[in-house]
């Protein structure tokens, strides 16, 4: 009999032609589409029942078998919760990095196994292997600029052992023209931007929904009091659009940009012109660490960082300060780190895990 894959299916072009390919290479493959939010499914804003439709016509064409799924209780509470008290400390969390841990390769995983599958596959831009030592390693995809290893950086051994990557080898124009051959109407869709439960919404609007406003002072690191933020948890490290200060500016021009959150005293710290010296961090510190291989790794000269997905790699070297702690020093500084995000570690082309940036 043929091994059965369960695919996790969004309603775009990747994970459809990831199934596709599976389906072509003699698995028996079962589609799977998570509902992961149900506060506001009938809203403008929430395209769950488009993607649903979407998803069904590409398991009819392909022709594999679909399930729905309702995740959207264990969402709530492994990943809201967490999104929501990460926005009331005044850090910016990456949702998407929990929900991959928690939700897509977890409550997913769990439940495909329940399915009768041996493993599952998603259309994520990333690959695996085994290493030398016998562990599953989390490898960069073949199309750099569609890489989301950055993303994935959470996952762990069982996770990754039992998980397929079809798209890892293949660039982004490949996976459309495989799609369009194929008759697959979502060939030309256009790819999701921003967090799964959000949607296209003005995201201020949605967070005033679950968390009060609190206005304080907008102010200079010299002390001068320049406006008024709206509250904390809507600005982040390096934002430049929206701060509310566009009609202000010196002499030369300059923009202004979030350099710094005083919790303590909820001010919000801004400075002038994209190079101010307050944007650039050389050193940071990273909690709640995750690391791929199970264990942590021995420090490396070849290590490149990531504070952020789109970011270079940035040569660093890191140090352990306790049993879930890092610091990292950067051979150049870095601009806008910005707290609540992920700090990903890679060796070569080998994600090798990361932590949270404090």
């Amino acid at each position: 009999m043929a091994e059965r894959i369960v695919v996790g299916m969004s309603g775009g072009v990747d994970s459809a032609v990831a199934a596709l390919l599976l389906k072509r290479a003699g698995y028996e493959v079962v589609g799977l589409f998570m509902k992961n939010w149900e506060d506001d499914d009938d809203s403008e804003y929430c395209s769950t029942r488009e993607d649903l439709v979407d998803v069904a016509a590409v398991a009819d064409v392909i022709g594999i078998d679909l399930e729905v799924v309702n995740f959207a209780r264990n969402y709530r509470e492994r990943v809201f919760s967490e999104f929501l008290r990460e926005y009331s400390a005044g850090r910016t969390p990456n949702p998407d990095v929990l929900c991959n841990a928690e939700i897509k390769f977890r409550a997913f995983l769990d439940h495909a196994l329940d399915m009768g599958a041996s493993r599952i596959a998603t259309g994520h831009y990333a690959r695996v292997d085994t290493g030398e030592d016998g562990r599953v390693r989390l490898l960069r995809a073949r199309d750099a600029s569609k890489d989301q290893s950055y993303f994935l950086h959470r996952l762990d051994q069982s996770q990754l052992a039992r998980t397929i990557f079809p798209l890892g080898d293949r660039v982004k124009t490949a996976v459309r023209e495989i799609a369009r051959e194929a008759g697959l109407a979502v060939h030309a869709k256009r790819d999701s931007t921003g967090i799964c439960f959000i949607g296209e919404r003005p995201f201020r609007e949605f967070l005033n929904r679950y968390l009060p406003r609190s206005p304080g002072p907008m102010r200079t690191p010299e002390g001068l009091i320049v406006g008024e933020h709206i509250g904390l948890m809507f600005y982040t490290i390096g934002q430049r659009k929206g701060i509310g200060l566009g009609g202000r500016r010196d002499a030369d021009g300059l923009p202004w940009y979030v350099a710094h959150k005083d919790i303590e005293r909820n001010e919000l710290i801004v400075v002038q012109g994209h190079d101010h010296p307050l944007l650039w961090r050389q050193q940071l510190l990273a909690r709640d660490l995750s690391w791929v291989a199970g264990v942590a790794p021995q420090s490396d000269p070849a290590d490149a960082g990531k504070t952020r997905y789109r970011q270079t790699d940035a040569t660093c070297h890191v140090g352990f300060t306790g049993p879930d702690s890092i610091s990292v020093a950067f051979a150049s500084p870095q601009w806008a780190v910005t707290p609540g995000q992920s700090f990903v570690l890679y060796r070569g082309e080998a994600c090798l895990g990361g932590g949270v940036i404090q």
